[in-house]
């Protein structure tokens, strides 16, 4: 995919770390404040995957819903989970996601379809296209 510029703003936010995986994130506007850590399934506390997450999922779950819309399919009750894997790569660290959307109402074929037509339209998969591994699957419910 082409790189593609951002030509007219509808929305600017900023968020800023301090500590590292070990500080603390906040947004601008105050949102999202939260306490980082390293990843620990005993402690679970957020940390940059965490967030990724749930930004992606989020993001990506919209672009799956217009697209529906887009097709005259009402995928309102649409449930999608970034699945966030961090790891070491040849060069030092990585990530890789696996996008899991269920679409009520819906046959297997077409939940696929939506689920790649909404990975070609969704800006985080835009961004992460040819960086990292991320695979899609479309399901019913």
């Amino acid at each position: 995919m082409p790189h593609e510029s951002v030509t007219k703003t509808l929305y600017t936010i900023a968020a800023t770390a301090t500590g590292g995986r070990a500080g603390r994130t906040r947004s601008e506007d105050g949102v999202v404040d939260l306490p980082l850590g390293k990843p620990n399934p005993s402690s679970p506390v957020a940390n940059p995957e965490t967030l990724f997450a749930a930004g992606y999922a989020a993001c990506y779950n919209g672009a799956l819903t217009l697209i529906a819309q887009r097709e005259g399919v009402d995928a309102s009750g649409a449930e999608t989970t970034a699945d966030v894997t961090f790891g070491e790569t040849e060069s030092g660290f990585g990530l890789a996601v696996a996008l899991t959307s269920t679409i009520p109402g819906v046959d297997a074929d077409t939940a696929q379809a939506l689920a790649d037509k909404a990975h070609e339209f969704c800006p985080y998969s835009k961004a992460t296209r040819g960086n990292i591994d991320v695979t899609v699957v479309g399901k019913p419910a």
